[in-house]
């Protein structure tokens, strides 16, 4: 036999790691959808670590309470930890079937705690301390090293996380909490009304459909809209993610969508209120997701990541500031879920990040590049083309 010929035998054959554990070849058929919570979302009180005195101290107006009886107590996940309430009836049904797993300490060691500088190093996934490249996102590579593999950005721009040399379609999503018609074209509309039985009813609807978005634009501040970069809102995201699950089902592998309104500087809320509202919309799309996905679903896998977390003691406005370390979330049929994965530490005032915030134990360019590794069947060598540097870390939640 040639070397040549030998060389295509060997290559076609499953792949072994350093560490001696047998990689599967790539899994073509897999779905990966990627979704950025632009904003910074306040991680402590999605996974509420009840079983720390500290953070009932640290959160005396939004703490979520310790699990029981009452609708506003956290949902029990293990000892240590529990979930937000508003997810009771969309992520937690799926943690409890194994399909949903989170990680907390999870993060960056980018400490600049700017949504623009974080999102930006996220999105490269590259080493610090280098000059980065702008036309290199990590999803971009990972697209380049599943040959053939077919990619799609939701989103109106397309992001950084998927420039590069992959050829990666987007499609705008921005309609989604946004008059379908302008103000000149609702003008329009009820002046060809005018004078007729409809009129009154034209004219009030447009009135109310205004007031709804001036209260929308109202929540947010110019630095929380900066913070969105055009991503989309939560509101009516559960009938936005069954779209982009048919379109992930029958043509894409590959999916990212931003979804923003995660700066929760003033009256954040606790049980109820602005944070949990938005849980609750983006839980909802989430498992609509899941279901859209039908069979698909078994080999499809979501992570849900923000640029960081908040500060974990409240502030004089009932709210968080920028942070540090986040959670994560894997969902997905084919997830080794029902648990809290990843390293951890005792939730404490000496335990947090500058006395202020989670540390970040879990690097995210490790804990993508292992999920990647048992998603894809990637070796070392194509991990390192897509973070370089960085030694992928397997925590088992695939």
């Amino acid at each position: 036999m040639k070397r040549r010929d030998l060389l295509k035998a060997l290559a076609s054959l499953p792949l072994v790691s350093a560490a001696g554990s047998l990689y599967a070849a790539p899994a073509v058929n897999s779905k990966l959808l990627l979704v950025f919570l632009r904003g910074g979302y306040d991680a402590a009180n999605l996974l509420v670590p009840v079983s720390s005195p500290f953070y009932y101290e640290a959160r005396p107006n939004i703490a979520i309470g310790r699990p029981g009886a009452d609708m506003n107590a956290a949902l029990p996940l293990d000892a240590d930890w529990g979930l937000h309430p508003a997810l009771r009836d969309s992520v937690f049904p799926l943690f409890t079937a194994g399909q949903a797993a989170f990680i907390p300490f999870a993060g960056t060691d980018d400490t600049s705690r700017s949504h623009f500088e974080t999102q930006d190093a996220i999105e490269l996934g590259q080493p610090a301390g280098r000059g980065r490249d702008f036309q290199s996102g990590f999803l971009n590579r990972l697209v380049m090293e599943l040959n053939g593999t077919d990619a799609i950005a939701f989103t109106d721009r397309l992001p950084l996380v998927m420039q590069g040399r992959a050829q990666v379609p987007n499609t705008a999503l921005r309609a989604i909490g946004k008059p379908g018609v302008d103000a000149r074209q609702s003008s329009l509309i009820a002046s060809m009304y005018q004078g007729t039985k409809l009129a009154q009813q034209v004219n009030e609807g447009f009135s109310l459909r205004d007031e709804v978005m001036r209260e929308m634009s109202g929540e947010m501040s110019g630095e929380m809209q900066a913070a969105n970069r055009n991503a989309i809102s939560t509101k009516g995201f559960e009938a936005e993610a069954r779209r982009i699950a048919k379109l992930m089902r029958d043509k894409y592998n590959i999916g990212f969508v931003d979804v923003g309104g995660w700066d929760t500087h003033v009256g954040e809320g606790g049980a109820t209120g602005a944070l949990a509202n938005r849980l609750d919309e983006l839980g909802r799309g989430l498992a609509a997701f899941a279901q859209e996905m039908g069979n698909a679903w078994r080999e499809s896998v979501v992570v849900v990541i923000s640029e960081f977390g908040r500060t974990f003691r409240e502030n004089g406005n009932r709210g968080t500031d920028h942070g540090h370390g986040s959670v994560y979330w894997v969902l997905g049929g084919g997830v080794r879920g029902g648990r809290i994965a990843g390293e951890q530490v005792r939730v404490a005032q000496a335990t947090l990040f500058q006395d202020r915030d989670y540390p970040v134990l879990n690097e995210y360019r490790a804990v993508l590049g292992g999920l990647f590794a048992r998603l894809y069947g990637l070796n070392a060598a194509q991990l390192e083309r897509v973070f370089a540097g960085v030694r992928a870390r397997d925590i088992g939640v695939i």
